[in-house]
């Protein structure tokens, strides 16, 4: 074998193990056990851990609504989550679902599901906080009933990007652009916090529409948690169109 063909076989090997490396790397994720990940925070009673460990529920009644967070803090990686959501008339409620540090000058990466009446679209609400500052709303129809069956949403956060998935089609990416002056959030390890709570005063056609209490309580469910550890990979971002920008 002559010495080119020998490199570039071995070439060809070291970049098929590297290949195989990262996928392996990319596909190790830890799956849930609810009473080893989170810890329900508020709503005395109304979050619930579910049999073995694979289900949560956080319910919203008259008086009060309810939130869990992890209990490890995360920097960079894919954070994955199925829920189901509010079904019926859940006007005026938000399930809220987001990674978060602490402090006046907190980072925060959200997504926030905004009820509606029966038979109206969910609105999906984006926003990334850096040092305490947000105001980077997007917000998006979804394109499915997501409270008849559960839907897996995620965060892919690198020091390079952020994006939003929703059943892995890409709906956001936030793009890390420090070097025009644009803060971007790489500092500070986040929590995982979700919520339910009403907010009728804007969440449901800037609070025109209220919560019809009568119809608590309000429940969301979860499961399948995962969290992967960080690779920076291509997201296809073209498949963007199945999504309908507000």
């Amino acid at each position: 074998m002559s010495s080119s063909l020998y490199t570039q076989s071995t070439s060809s090997l070291i970049i098929f193990s590297i290949y195989l490396l990262l996928v392996a790397y990319y596909n190790t994720a830890s799956a849930t056990n609810f009473y080893n990940d989170f810890d329900i925070t508020w709503g005395g009673g109304r979050g619930k851990i579910a049999g073995t460990g694979d289900m949560l529920t956080l319910s919203l009644d008259r008086v009060s609504g309810s939130g869990f967070q992890s209990k490890k803090e995360y920097l960079f990686g894919r954070i994955d989550m199925e829920l189901k959501l509010v079904p019926g008339n859940s006007a005026g409620t938000v399930t809220a679902y987001y990674l978060s540090s602490q402090g006046t000058n907190h980072d925060e990466i959200d997504f926030e599901f905004l009820g509606n009446l029966t038979g109206e679209p969910y609105t999906l609400h984006t926003n990334v906080y850096t040092q305490g500052k947000g105001e980077r709303e997007q917000q998006f129809r979804m394109w499915f009933d997501p409270t008849s069956n559960f839907h897996t949403y995620s965060i892919h956060w690198t020091p390079r990007t952020i994006v939003f998935l929703v059943d892995d089609t890409p709906i956001r990416e936030f793009k890390n652009r420090e070097a025009i002056g644009v803060p971007f959030p790489k500092n500070q390890p986040m929590r995982l916090y979700s919520s339910l709570w009403s907010a009728d005063e804007w969440a449901t056609r800037g609070g025109l529409v209220k919560t019809d209490r009568a119809r608590a309580p309000f429940m969301a469910s979860y499961r399948n948690f995962k969290v992967k550890p960080s690779v920076i990979s291509h997201l296809n971002m073209t498949r963007k169109e199945k999504i309908r920008r507000v």
